[in-house]
């Protein structure tokens, strides 16, 4: 097994929202789109980066005296930083005694990862679960995600991707290999309103959609349910005759939409684009739901 060694950003035990059951989810980092209402922004680039919490500083200078570049400053006790001179050496992020700055990411080895996961056996063992991998997008770094997994096939640990799909048809099905269970986000139907919220067009997610339940893997279609974007009538019957239109018995879950992430946001200094989006509603989603289920799919609530 080629050695490589991949970018992750966290790693959350007892998920139970990314797959059935207890699950342990390990997050990479990167992804190829970038929706407006995307969760985890820290996850978008493949770069690992340094954030700052200056609302933490207590005025020691410690960070400026280690800085060698002179990117950080004191101005009317709160430092501020020179995006253009810092280097990412993480000199301040070392010695910063308020815990000011962090990173976003990590790299590690297949078995340094495999170690951690394999804490979980005894809650994947009582409770049916298992290792999901999500991002950012897993399918970026297919080769790594590939090694995970069948490290994870050796110990009989139940194993899901939870992915967007958008990754080369090839690349998609030599996951599928050592996959038990796709999540896969289906989130508009029209292409040019797809990439106009997402930054990609939808054919190739369609495509590889369409191949993976044509040679019978286990899917589950997730819906983000996103107001004034994707919850209108044509777009949810549009995806009803597409899923039912698949070969097998594919599950669809509704994911009801929130602004939780804005903080995020607030943290890596980014600009949030679904801001100004409302959550969904209770009745929205159960008006979603109910349309889906109109079509002979088991649709509910993710």
């Amino acid at each position: 097994m080629k050695e490589i060694y991949p970018t992750v950003f966290a790693i959350n035990r007892y998920a139970i929202h990314d797959g059935p059951n207890i699950r342990t989810t390990v997050f990479f980092k990167g992804c190829p789109l970038s929706c407006w209402w995307c969760h985890n922004p820290e996850g978008l680039s493949p770069a690992i980066e340094m954030i700052s919490d200056f609302s933490k500083c207590i005025g020691c200078r410690e960070c400026i005296s280690a800085c060698q570049f002179e990117a950080l400053t004191l101005e009317n006790k709160t430092i501020s930083k020179q995006e253009e001179l810092c280097t990412n050496c993480y000199e301040c992020l070392e010695i910063c005694p308020a815990l000011v700055f962090e990173t976003t990411g990590y790299t590690a080895s297949t078995q340094e990862l495999v170690e951690e996961i394999k804490k979980d056996i005894p809650f994947f063992d009582q409770s049916g679960g298992g290792i999901t991998f999500s991002g950012g997008e897993p399918l970026l770094q297919a080769q790594a995600l590939i090694n995970l997994l069948k490290e994870c096939g050796k110990l009989s640990i139940h194993r899901t991707v939870d992915t967007s799909g958008f990754a080369a048809t090839s690349t998609i099905l030599n996951v599928a290999e050592q996959t038990d269970l796709f999540l896969i986000d289906l989130k508009l139907m029209d292409s040019t309103a797809h990439k106009k919220h997402t930054g990609v067009t939808n054919e190739l997610i369609l495509k590889n959609i369409r191949a993976l339940a044509e040679i019978n893997s286990k899917i589950i279609i997730r819906i983000p349910l996103i107001p004034g974007i994707n919850d209108h009538e044509e777009n949810i019957k549009s995806t009803a005759i597409f899923v039912s239109s698949l070969p097998g018995d594919i599950a669809v879950e509704v994911l009801p939409y929130h602004s939780i992430a804005s903080s995020k946001y607030n943290k890596l200094q980014m600009n949030y684009p679904g801001k100004n989006i409302p959550p969904s509603s209770k009745d929205d989603l159960q008006h979603t739901i109910a349309l889906l289920n109109q079509y002979w799919l088991s649709a509910q609530k993710g």
